[in-house]
């Protein structure tokens, strides 16, 4: 198995794109990508597109193809693309995918991207074909939503370690501060923890402010062989490891619905793989989809003891600065989540960090960052390590 990099990575602006069509956002992000890397398409040889789904939101199927054609990697150059599907964790399994083709040697140039167009529907609409990524039969049809089922996590994380709401509410204003300067972020604006809890309630315990937004948006990345990286760029990322693993999907299955034991396995294979441990990394990018999600991320990633993880938020250990930066592109609540992208949008994250290009959220001294991204309530869980060194 070849060592891997990435060398070009690009995100488009998350947000409501109401101009733009999928097939736009996916290019403008695939070709900002190649254009970063400096490679032209005559090199690249496999695509994975992360997308959850496009038959639901815009009524198209079969996006390899359509971004393989719109991207000019079709006719003629016959590029094989495929659509990569993980709910919300599709991008992040998309990475995976091209890391892997280019580590076994099937691919020597691979595209990771991931596209989501959800404001086209209805509020209603998007939150139906989200809740598809629960268990349809068990949760689905039963009325159990996303904010609803991360809200039964939040209370019995409460009852048995205590988390307040406040604490939660400490997890959106962090990443509202860190979304402040990010230029790609669908909220800009600063919160403060009493705005938070004074914002509509979407079930109780989580306030609308405790949750990520629907949104539009793509990013991508280029992988290569690490021995030709040093070609394209100056500054390549090198992968440490990536690492997969699935849960039950639904909760009343699960050994405990506070903890993710996807994410537990996940992260544990990839501080094997990677020969390192939660002390050794710079950042973290996690899947705040809710701000419980990010409590419990931390905890299930080792970086804080299990119910610990309110207290830590609250203490400003995972803010910039602090012990383990966290979500320091502002994470899904205020850089938006528009599904397919999520997984790759992390990961560019994690380049434009180790580069020592991300401004005034630049995390100092950046040398090891993780992404963690989660499909549904936790069946899925990818978990990435990158490094600035090889």
């Amino acid at each position: 198995m070849r060592e891997v990099a990435i060398v070009g990575a690009k995100t488009t602006e998350f947000g409501e794109l109401w101009e733009r069509s999928l097939r736009d956002i996916v290019v403008e992000a695939g070709i900002g990508a190649i254009e970063d890397a400096g490679i032209s398409g005559k090199e690249i040889d496999a695509m994975y597109v992360g997308n959850m789904s496009g038959g639901r939101f815009v009524e198209q199927e079969h996006l390899g193809a359509l971004i393989a054609d719109y991207s000019g990697l079709a006719r003629g150059l016959h590029v094989a693309s495929t659509r990569v599907e993980a709910a919300c964790a599709s991008g992040g399994l998309a990475l995976r995918q091209a890391i892997q083709a280019v580590s076994s040697g099937y691919s020597n140039v691979a595209i990771a991207a991931g596209a989501e167009k959800m404001t086209d529907i209805s509020s209603s609409g998007a939150t139906d074909a989200l809740s598809a990524a629960a268990d349809r039969e068990w949760e689905g049809i039963q009325g159990a939503t996303f904010p609803g089922i991360y809200a039964m996590i939040a209370k019995l994380h409460m009852a048995k370690y205590g988390t307040t709401s406040e604490q939660l509410a400490a997890v959106a204003v962090k990443n509202h501060e860190n979304g402040m300067h990010n230029p790609i972020a669908q909220f800009k604006s600063k919160i403060s923890i009493e705005q938070v809890l004074k914002s509509i309630m979407v079930s109780d315990p989580l306030h609308i402010l405790d949750c990520s937004p629907v949104s539009d948006g793509a990013a991508a990345v280029v992988v290569v062989p690490a021995e030709d990286a040093l070609k394209y760029t100056d500054k390549p990322i090198y992968v440490k490891a990536s690492a997969q693993a699935s849960d039950t999907i639904a909760l009343h299955d699960r050994r405990d619905i506070t903890t993710l034991d996807a994410t537990v396995v996940a992260g544990k294979r990839a501080y094997e793989m990677a020969g390192l441990t939660p002390k050794d990394i710079s950042f973290v990018e996690v899947h705040d989809c809710f701000t419980i999600a990010e409590i419990c991320a931390i905890e299930d990633l080792g970086f804080a003891d299990k119910g610990k993880g309110g207290v830590v938020s609250m203490n400003g250990e995972t803010k910039l600065g602090g012990r383990i930066p966290v979500n320091p592109s502002g994470g899904l609540k205020s850089c938006g989540h528009p599904v397919g992208a999520t997984g790759v949008k992390q990961a560019v994250e994690a380049v434009t960090q180790l580069r020592g290009e991300a401004g005034k959220r630049q995390v100092e001294g950046a040398k090891y960052g993780m992404t963690h991204n989660v499909g549904g309530s936790g069946a899925t869980a990818v978990v990435h390590i990158f490094s600035s060194e090889r």
